[in-house]
């Protein structure tokens, strides 16, 4: 069964409800949870201002927008950081060894890189239910860890809700 299990988590209703599916499996398995945060610019409160160096040289106003996205970056970067304690306290309760990390970039190729090196048996993600354009243009991570890790991936499902509104699983073997 599984053993350790990866958990892409971000602050969304479906980031809790992925966080709750991976605490009753783990209680049920017995396995170690890492919880993983990703600060990328697909997340809701992502500080959406593009900083140019050297910018302030020819606009000296700049420079106070550049402040200001780096103090709603140390934010963003915060805000995260207190999510990932306050499950992994959470998790350590109900009696589940847990650690945590948060790192910034693509959030596909995280989550594939981290479950490799940390061998974890089982990823567990959400997936916000974008189709058509959006998901063109947005892309897809939940579609870019089925087809790119080396385990297997859990995928709570977001978007429209069933019609009891429990929340759904799909488990997919995503394996080379």
């Amino acid at each position: 069964m599984f053993q350790k299990i990866l958990v892409a988590l971000d602050s969304s209703d479906i980031g809790s409800r992925v966080f709750q599916e991976a605490l009753t499996l783990a209680q049920a398995t017995g396995a170690h949870l890492m919880l993983l945060h990703v600060l990328s610019p697909f997340e809701e409160d992502y500080p959406n201002m593009p900083v140019v160096p050297g910018l302030d040289s020819y606009y000296p106003m700049y420079n106070a927008a550049a402040e200001e996205y780096m103090r709603r970056w140390k934010l963003f970067e915060q805000h995260g950081l207190e999510l990932l304690q306050n499950r992994t306290a959470e998790a350590t309760m109900a009696g589940v060894p847990t650690e945590f990390t948060q790192s910034a970039g693509d959030p596909g190729r995280i989550i594939c890189s981290l479950s490799h090196t940390w061998e974890a048996d089982l990823i567990l993600m959400g997936r916000r239910g974008r189709t058509g354009i959006s998901e063109l243009m947005l892309g897809s991570v939940s579609n870019y860890v089925l087809h790119h890790a080396t385990c297997s991936v859990l995928v709570v499902q977001g978007g429209a809700e069933s019609e009891t509104d429990a929340p759904q699983a799909q488990e997919v073997a995503a394996s080379r």
